[in-house]
């Protein structure tokens, strides 16, 4: 299992409804919206680096809202 964290910026005032939407995406644990240079950050969980990569970009980057993704897998040592 890859986990990962997804920082993502998103058009003024569109963080919730970016937030709502990626919620709703399987593979997607938790989307919380913020504040600071990031304005949603999700958890995701895939089964591999590729379905991972798949995700993001044919899934979250496809919401109407966002301007940039930016992914950070989480390292298990």
């Amino acid at each position: 299992m890859v986990n990962a964290y997804i920082l993502i910026q998103t058009e003024v005032g569109k963080a919730a409804s970016v937030a709502n939407a990626v919620r709703a995406i399987a593979g997607v644990a938790e989307a919380e919206d913020v504040t600071g240079p990031y304005d949603v950050i999700v958890r995701a969980e895939a089964k591999t680096v590729d379905e991972l990569g798949k995700l993001v970009v044919a899934r979250i980057q496809a919401v109407e809202g966002i301007t940039r993704t930016l992914t950070c897998p989480v390292v298990h040592l």
